[in-house]
């Protein structure tokens, strides 16, 4: 059984249905991410499984018991929001506690709690300052302190670190992962549009578009193998590129990408269904997966692409190159700096491209 189960829930406001018998199973101490869009949903579906939204179709269960129709309260969960949500005139020792005082939890009970959750997140020399004493990442490292001390067995994070500056981002995130790990059997479900938190913190990540879970899968898979065009498109930075084109045949009947007089020959590609000469499809190929130079024997080379524009990131830099009708961003390594309108051929590796239906696409 597992830790989260939501079974054929139906969300609906008024005449509006948001999910339509949705379905998601998220084990006992897993790192799960609701990833995708503003609008398509993960918000909404995380607050059902937390109770601040009744579904009109079927149920919830968290820890093995059935907790569609019960109070927020009663689900053994606790949630972090994207707003600290921190009560001003209190001490942080007193937010952490708030609710435990409220349950009148034993005092040594709370001391303990209150005690364990600061250490864990490095916020025991605060607990005597109020919010209006602290930074943007120490009041979001009480606003976690304080569902962390309800000591439950599923923790839920609505975009908890998108009103933080890149910095604290980084920093926090990489707190958030430690106290998955220091928690042992904790779950989390952890709502983001953020890829790069995504990627980084999730064991498994469900991406979402219009309501729909597209791929469920751990962040190798969704970044090395999307299921669709959207997910390959939406998961990585910069993102992937796309060359529309078609299939073919190419000597000896291996099949081939065809677009204008370029091919690239597909014989070390994964296809999930057998190829039909003729198709139309995408290539999608990731900025990082393409080579200055030859591919070697494995993949093609295309020569003729002019630089257009070059960023230096610092570690590596891309380049944007074209030729008369396909468009490309390339990663370099920092040593190698293109400069604009030089000449550069591409290599491509076959084992590291995506083919998508060019109608629907799905991956091939």
């Amino acid at each position: 059984m597992g830790a989260v189960s939501v079974r054929e829930v139906t969300v609906a406001f008024g005449a509006v249905r948001v999910f339509d018998r949705l379905a998601l199973e998220v084990e006992e101490g897993e790192f799960l991410v609701l990833l995708g869009p503003s609008g398509c949903g993960k918000s909404t579906l995380l607050n059902a499984i937390a109770g601040l939204l009744d579904v009109e179709t079927g149920q919830i269960w968290i820890g093995g018991r059935n907790v569609t129709w019960e109070e927020p309260k009663d689900r053994g969960i606790a949630m972090v929001f994207q707003s600290y949500a921190l009560y001003p005139r209190m001490s942080v020792r007193q937010n952490l506690s708030f609710g435990l005082r409220m349950a009148r939890t034993p005092a040594a009970e709370i001391e303990r709690r209150v005690k364990q959750a600061a250490a864990m997140l490095q916020i025991d020399h605060l607990l005597d300052r109020r919010p209006d004493q602290l930074s943007g990442g120490q009041r979001q490292r009480v606003a976690i302190g304080r569902a962390l001390v309800r000591d439950a067995a599923v923790f839920l994070f609505d975009e908890p670190l998108s009103n933080l500056d890149a910095q604290l981002r980084n920093e926090l995130r990489v707190e958030i992962k430690r106290l998955h790990h220091r928690l042992g059997k904790a779950t989390m479900i952890y709502v983001t549009h953020d890829q790069i938190e995504a990627l980084t913190l999730a064991d498994r990540i469900a991406v979402m578009k219009d309501q729909t879970i597209q791929q469920l899968a751990p962040p190798a898979e969704i970044y090395h193998r999307p299921a669709n065009r959207f997910v390959a498109g939406f998961v990585g930075s910069p993102r992937m590129n796309f060359v529309d084109g078609r299939l073919e045949l190419a000597d000896g009947g291996v099949p081939a990408f065809a677009a204008g007089e370029r091919r690239l020959p597909l014989a070390g590609y994964e296809f999930a269904d057998r190829p039909e000469p003729g198709r139309p499809v995408t290539l999608g190929v990731r900025p990082e997966h393409l080579a200055i130079g030859d591919a070697g024997t494995a993949g093609a080379a295309w020569p003729g692409f002019a630089v257009d524009v070059v960023e230096p990131m610092g570690a590596d830099n891309l380049v944007w190159c074209a030729d008369d009708r396909i468009s490309l961003e390339v990663r370099t390594a920092a040593e190698r700096l293109p400069r604009p309108g030089e000449r550069l051929t591409l290599g491509l590796d076959p084992r590291r491209v995506s083919l998508f239906a060019a109608e629907g696409g799905a991956r091939l």
